[in-house]
């Protein structure tokens, strides 16, 4: 298999390899660089590993910044991109089911050996053009195998991480995971509790959003990972759906196919909604079992908790809620009158509620009529039309003699709503209409004018 990638990070990353080399040292790129040129892949980033301790590379590069000296990591900044490099090390016991307690520098062998595995425990030297594989990781990929580094119980109590990293490197390159690997998964299972939620989200970011996120959800509910990492949605086991409607199945088998149906590298926001777009319908069928009402604005605060829980942020929390709330909107656009549906084109997350709602509906009966209805609808008309600048403002208002109120911003929705249904299409038209309606609802400051 050719190794070589010509790019301007391999470009970079050679030449730090080549400056270690003149000064001495032994030199080479690691781990997932390695798996990925193997593949045929083009890495995202090109790791160096090295026998230079951390001072030396400092020393050697003038734009660094000591990230992890502490372990023997330093970032070397070339050409505005940074490229890790590591000393060779051996590492003790690992107390916190994060990060080893102490490390020893070592020798190439010694730190193929700490790491997770065997696709990950490769070395390449792009100089004398060799592969170095001390850990069998060429003929895992080839035999499409995922296993771990040694012991795969120690692995894994090592970095509760590798739980969910063995999943996402499993679905995103089509590899089986060997038995004793998928046993330990299983047994320890629920330390990936015990992981900080933010290494948790970041983790989820690259699954979700990766090649085969339902390949790797699928996945993660064989191995018992899934009902951890989303306890919100086991209520949704064996929530029984209507036939006609749903004939994939209960509301969990329909959650995992509206996933699948996003395909590859799908929007981390809309995989989130996908995953918890009926996490209300539970709650909502109690009383009327295979009826669900309200379950849309039920899972819009289930959805709240879960990315709270895993600290995304607010921004991705609020699309999320929405996209969750709105996911039924399309359903019921041919009865909505014109300035229902351009106040929906106008919304910043409408092409993100567009991929969801296909996928909710390819992953249950199929039908997507009333999605096709609602793009037409918007590729007739251009932003302007279906987001158009209001014709009148609150400060217009305040200058009619109109105090501040809750029934300004009332004024201002039906004055809006007026102009995107082409009822009215002048500053007069809409100063009068305003004038009109002030007076109907009796607005603060109406009486004095």
């Amino acid at each position: 298999m050719a190794l070589k990638q010509h790019d301007e990070k391999y470009n970079d990353a050679l030449s730090i390899i080549k400056c270690l080399k003149n000064a001495g040292h032994e030199a080479v790129f690691a781990g997932g660089c390695v798996r990925d040129m193997l593949l045929g892949d083009e890495p995202g980033d090109y790791d160096i590993a090295t026998d230079a301790p951390p001072y030396e590379v400092e020393e050697l590069f003038e734009n660094t910044v000591p990230v992890g000296k502490q372990f023997g990591v330093i970032l070397v900044i070339m050409n505005h991109r940074s490229y890790e490099v590591a000393t060779f090390r051996s590492e003790s016991e690992y107390s916190d089911g994060r990060r080893p307690d102490t490390i020893c520098y070592a020798g190439m062998e010694e730190d193929a050996q700490r790491r997770d595995f065997t696709i990950n425990g490769m070395f390449f030297d792009p100089v004398t053009d060799r592969l170095i594989d001390v850990v069998g990781g060429r003929k895992d990929l080839e035999d499409r195998l995922l296993r771990t580094i040694g012991d795969p119980d120690k692995r894994f109590r090592e970095d509760y991480l590798r739980l969910l990293r063995a999943v996402r490197f499993a679905a995103g390159l089509g590899l089986q995971i060997e038995s004793q690997t998928k046993k330990a998964i299983v047994a320890s299972k629920h330390l990936v509790n015990a992981v900080a939620p933010e290494r948790l989200c970041a983790e989820l970011r690259l699954l979700l959003a990766g090649r085969s996120p339902g390949d790797a959800v699928n996945l993660m509910d064989d191995l018992g990972l899934f009902t951890e990492v989303f306890p919100e949605l086991e209520p949704c086991r064996g929530c029984r759906q209507p036939k006609n409607y749903h004939p994939e199945g209960d509301v969990f088998t329909h959650t995992l196919l509206t996933l699948k149906e996003l395909g590859s590298f799908p929007d981390f926001t809309v995989a989130m909604a996908a995953l918890l777009h009926d996490s209300g319908k539970p709650e909502a069928s109690r009383e009327t079992p295979e009826k669900f009402p309200e379950h849309e604005r039920i899972g819009a605060e289930v959805a709240k908790e879960a990315c709270r829980r895993l600290r995304l942020t607010k921004n991705e929390t609020k699309r999320i809620a929405w996209l969750v709330k709105m996911h039924m909107y399309f359903k019921d656009a041919r009865n909505m009158k014109d300035s229902t549906l351009r106040r929906l084109f106008a919304e910043d997350g409408f092409d993100q509620l567009a991929v969801l709602s296909y996928a909710d509906a390819m992953a249950s009966w199929k039908r997507t009529e009333h999605i096709e209805y609602v793009l037409e609808k918007r590729n007739e008309l251009s932003r302007e039309e279906f987001c158009p600048k209001p014709l009148v403002n609150g400060y217009d208002l305040l200058d009619m003699g109109y105090r501040e109120s809750r029934e300004l911003g009332e004024i201002l929705d039906r004055v809006f709503e007026l102009q995107l249904n082409g009822d009215i299409s002048t500053r007069e038209e809409a100063l009068t209409e305003a004038a009109r309606y002030a007076e109907e609802i009796n607005a603060p400051g109406a009486e004095e004018r």
